[in-house]
């Protein structure tokens, strides 16, 4: 039951995501397969490795066809060149049974997160004062209106 209510709140949480929060959902997610397909390595489960690794660079593919190249310009092409770099590295974690490379993506992954998270928090509608209330306490808001920004990656 409990699984249930939960994949309920996940699949709720990323058809109501802004598509800045779908790619660091999607970010967040990938970390996740490589750090599992680290300790199928670690425990020598084959089969479970190659999933999780397949997983990730199912995300990967993914967060590649999602960028916009004629919005997104240089950042689209250098995420497009980074995402492909990812994806041999994953290639190549898989075929040597490797923990080095899924080490790296697991690094450029948080990397990634964290440029995200500063994004996600540019966005983010500063508390103004919106008016005084009846009993002439001032009360705390969101702004507005925020400036409209084209993330398009």
């Amino acid at each position: 039951m409990w699984q249930r209510a939960n994949e309920a709140y996940a699949e709720s949480s990323l058809l109501s995501a802004d598509p800045v929060a779908l790619v660091r959902i999607c970010y967040q997610n990938c970390a996740e397969a490589v750090r599992e397909a680290r300790r199928h390595l670690a425990k020598g489960e084959i089969r479970e490795r190659s999933r999780s690794i397949s997983r990730a660079t199912r995300i990967l593919v993914e967060l590649t066809a999602a960028l916009d190249h004629h919005r997104g310009g240089e950042i689209a092409l250098q995420l497009a060149r980074l995402y492909d770099y990812m994806l041999r590295r994953l290639n190549e974690a898989n075929l040597r049974q490797a923990d080095e490379p899924l080490g790296e993506v697991l690094a450029l992954l948080a990397t990634l997160t964290e440029a995200w998270d500063g994004i996600i928090e540019a966005l983010r509608p500063a508390a103004v004062p919106v008016k005084e209330t009846w009993a002439g306490h001032s009360s705390y808001g969101p702004a507005l209106a925020i400036t409209e920004h084209s993330w398009s990656f």
